[in-house]
């Protein structure tokens, strides 16, 4: 590789009087040497294409980096629709318009696709805008993505000169969105494959308004097979736990250690409720509070399951975490 001085480095040449040849002679004796110094410091370091006695090397071709950056990440609001968020960062000083985005993991099969309107994005110079992407189907084997088989995001893209060559940048997920994403996809299946397992819509609230109970039902399949091949047949409520909004009322205790085998019985179960919190934001931002998370064991894996409570049943559970809220 060459070596260069940067202009600025050398002393800057002055126009002298014509009385004064001996110092501008010695000035430019001066310059001469130091350039001399300069080539016999680069020489060490010079490339073959610098010295004649060596074979002219090809150069490699240089490789436009991408004017955008992938970053996964997922709203709250969203965990329990499998949605994640592609964060894309334009690092130009121009805008850059997205037409089209596509997601692809080890974790998962298929390309996650942002579903693009016509026109695409504009992302303004140094700003990041979030893409929203629902996940495929979750590979469920054991993952062995070596080099290179990390999440990536292909990007259509165009720019303020026109349309710019797909890029295929990396995607970092700091918060290990896919991966969570996939063992709780992946648990889901393993369960699914067992029983269907769903909180009854109705809601009872005690006589002074400050507890509840709530329905849970597990109806086993006939056959284990029916959803997951490769499954047991059997599957292990392990414990439940409580949510940002709801906690366990003692006087009708959640359940432990619950086990459910492909065509079996029917179960139902009464989990008294009471609110986890009453400060003003405990619905208004409310997110996941009506997501009960059921600790498993299904399939040889391990993990949260969340029940979703529904439409009905959400809106039940908020106005009665509301009135009990109200009456303390």
């Amino acid at each position: 590789m060459g070596c260069f001085l940067p202009l600025r480095q050398f002393p800057p040449t002055h126009r002298r009087p014509a009385g004064r040849t001996r110092g501008a002679t010695q000035f430019r004796g001066a310059a001469a040497a130091a350039a001399l110094a300069l080539t016999v410091s680069c020489s060490a370091g010079a490339s073959p294409a610098d010295d004649p006695s060596q074979p002219p090397a090809t150069a490699a071709p240089a490789t436009a980096a991408a004017p955008v950056t992938a970053e996964i990440n997922q709203l709250r609001d969203n965990y329990s629709r499998q949605i994640i968020a592609i964060q894309l960062t334009n690092t130009t000083a121009g805008p850059v318009t997205v037409l089209g985005a596509g997601l692809t993991s080890p974790l998962y099969s298929g390309t996650i696709e942002w579903p693009a309107t016509p026109g695409g994005i504009e992302l303004p110079p140094g700003q990041t805008k979030i893409l929203p992407a629902q996940l495929r189907a979750p590979a469920c084997g054991i993952q062995t993505a070596g080099s290179g088989g990390g999440p990536a995001v292909r990007l259509q893209l165009a720019g303020a000169t026109g349309t710019v060559p797909a890029a295929t940048v990396p995607a970092a997920d700091p918060f290990g969105v896919l991966s969570r994403n996939n063992a709780e996809m992946c648990l889901a299946q393993a369960a699914a494959a067992v029983a269907v397992i769903r909180l009854e819509p109705e809601l009872e609230v005690s006589a002074d308004g400050r507890s509840a109970v709530l329905g849970l039902a597990i109806t086993p399949r006939s056959t284990p097979g029916a959803v997951n091949p490769g499954s047991t047949g059997t599957l292990t409520i392990n414990w439940i736990e409580g949510t940002t909004l709801l906690d366990e009322d003692q006087a009708a205790p959640w359940p432990r250690s619950v086990s459910v085998n492909a065509g079996g019985a029917i179960q139902h179960f009464r989990l008294g409720i009471r609110p986890a919190r009453c400060d003003p934001h405990a619905i208004a931002d409310d997110k996941v509070g009506t997501l009960l998370p059921l600790r498993v064991s299904a399939g040889g894996r391990d993990g949260v399951l969340k029940i979703d409570a529904g439409a009905v049943l959400r809106g039940r559970i908020y106005d009665f975490v509301s009135a009990a809220c109200g009456r303390q």
